[in-house]
């Protein structure tokens, strides 16, 4: 079995961090657009980005994009940049616009032992200043065609699994965050090992690790580990399954001519503890939208919250359950 092991410092260990990468997600997704087999889960999603690719001032300009990533194992680490808690699509468009030519000219070449390098690929190879800004406009195009109507969906299911994780570290340890983050990892005392088709042996350097849940990342957990990247990982985020899922509206609610249909959708999902990442979730409504309805509902009584570790819980109190026995009829 071909292995990975990335070799860490005390300063290492004290230095892992979680953090959500809008730009991972657009230039993976890619992945899920050329493979809907492989990406099932995410057909709801397939079907709209592929119709958003057909269009002709889109796939022009995407197709940079489209050329790097298909049907490549392997990305380059400059279009995957280290992310930082609360970084945004703006500043990692930057980050790599910013990318030096002779780091695009390394990561590039790092990729070829998985297959030859598309027209784009080799023409970037040969004039990285000259053509790194179209690849940064395919990136940009992309995320706000295909990614940014959806995102605050994947965000919610994003920063849940970043708070899980940070609870994981802070209560078992390293050694117990790599021995759950992915089957493929073991924690080996002061390295981790990764099992994974590239080989690659790599020293921290006391320099940390940013790992990044994926909502387009599945199978393996995908490294940057060329030695001018800062050391970075994305793994599969968890309850990818429930990503698209909708909860419908009861037809007819009566419950939402009273209170609006926003509030009642809560309201029928409070019959138990949840936060406001599963709520957003849940009901594809922003994390903002569900903060203001749950303010609303807990002044008038109709929601309770309480503390729970780190997180804030949210549940009907037996006035808001009483209303929905009302609403159900029961």
């Amino acid at each position: 079995m071909r292995v990975s092991e990335l070799r860490f410092t005390v300063a290492d260990v004290a230095g892992v961090r979680f953090a959500v990468s809008p730009a991972n997600e657009t230039v993976m997704s890619m992945w899920a657009v050329r493979d809907p087999v492989g990406h099932a889960v995410h057909l709801p999603w397939i079907d709209r980005a592929r119709v958003t690719l057909r269009r002709p001032e889109v796939a022009v300009r995407v197709r940079p994009l489209v050329e790097l990533t298909w049907p490549r194992r392997w990305l380059p680490d400059f279009l995957t940049p280290a992310a930082r808690p609360d970084v945004g699509m703006a500043e990692q468009l930057d980050q790599i616009a910013a990318t030096p030519p002779q780091v695009v000219v390394q990561d590039l070449l790092a990729t070829v032992p998985s297959g030859p390098l598309s027209p784009f690929g080799a023409a970037l190879l040969a004039d990285p200043r000259g053509l790194l800004p179209q690849l940064v406009d395919a990136v940009r195009v992309w995320h706000d065609e295909a990614i940014a109507p959806d995102w605050p969906r994947m965000r919610a299911l994003l920063d849940a699994d970043v708070a899980y994780r940070a609870a994981q570290l802070a209560e078992g340890g390293a050694g117990r965050l790599f021995a759950q983050l992915h089957p493929s990892l073991r924690w080996l005392g002061d390295r981790v090992v990764s099992d994974d088709p590239f080989e690659r042996d790599f020293d921290l350097r006391g320099r940390g690790l940013a790992l990044n849940p994926g909502v387009f990342t599945y199978r393996r957990v995908l490294w940057n580990l060329l030695e001018d990247s800062l050391p970075a990982g994305a793994y599969p985020v968890r309850a990818v399954g429930t990503l698209w899922a909708r909860v419908p509206a009861p037809p007819g609610d009566p419950l939402a001519r009273v209170v609006g249909a926003g509030r009642a959708a809560l309201l029928h999902l409070l019959d138990t503890a949840v936060t406001t990442t599963d709520l957003a979730r849940l009901t594809g409504m922003s994390a903002g939208n569900v903060s203001q309805h749950l303010s609303a509902l807990h002044a008038a009584g109709l929601v309770a919250r309480f503390p729970s570790g780190r997180r804030v819980l949210y549940r009907n109190t037996e006035v808001g359950a009483a209303l929905l026995r009302a609403a159900r009829g029961s």
